[in-house]
């Protein structure tokens, strides 16, 4: 996932950033809520994980902000606020967990993984690239929100190149999701992969020499 996470204190702020790239996120992180809300502006996150004491503009405020231009973006409070009316205004506006602080590193991720495990996400379309996305519902490619039309066996191949953004799919994960099961040897894979990528507008599968294809997130 795509994280964007505020924090003020630069140690925690480290730590979690540290931890959560070693388990396969994106993060950004920011230590005040202007240079938040100015990333939201420039980016596209996935989720977002607030402090809410912080200079200038508070964490209540950012995702109050965020609801008045109708963008939904799941939301996990990390706050030393324990007081049960800063909880209750938390879940009012619409975050999707509150986690008091101090906590273990390792129950942010179970946050985390609880939110991917219920698909709490803003929308099904995943980012590909600066102007693809892909709509893993409707299993269509979408080019500036315009359907980029593919055959299916290629749509297929997309769909688990995006479902797994930044991990390497190997070609066993293609011939299960791409071709049912059936035993295909690799050039054929390849050579598929290889016509999608001769008609997409901008190139972003990338071949990982020896392992398979991946799809990074974008910046």
């Amino acid at each position: 996932m795509k994280i964007l996470l505020l924090e003020d204190d630069f140690m925690l702020n480290e730590m979690i950033d540290e931890y959560l790239t070693s388990t396969g996120h994106l993060i950004k992180s920011t230590r005040t809520g202007s240079e938040c809300l100015n990333l939201l502006k420039e980016q596209e996150f996935d989720l977002l994980i607030l402090d809410i004491n912080v200079p200038d503009i508070d964490g209540f405020t950012i995702l109050e902000t965020l609801h008045k231009q109708k963008r939904d973006i799941p939301t996990i409070y990390i706050s030393a606020l324990i007081d049960i009316e800063d909880i209750s205004r938390a879940f009012d506006i619409g975050c999707y967990d509150y986690l008091k602080k101090p906590f273990h590193l390792k129950e942010l991720t179970i946050r985390i993984n609880r939110l991917l495990k219920n698909q709490i996400t803003p929308t099904q379309h995943k980012r590909l690239s600066k102007s693809y996305s892909f709509d893993c519902e409707g299993l269509t490619l979408y080019f500036n929100k315009e359907p980029h039309i593919l055959p299916r066996r290629q749509i297929k191949i997309i769909e688990v190149l995006a479902k797994n953004r930044s991990l390497i799919v190997d070609y066993d994960m293609f011939k299960e999701y791409a071709y049912n099961g059936d035993e295909v040897d690799i050039s054929t894979i390849r050579s598929e992969i290889n016509r999608i990528k001769k008609v997409l507008k901008e190139d972003f599968i990338i071949n990982i020499r020896g392992s398979g294809y991946m799809i990074k997130i974008p910046q």
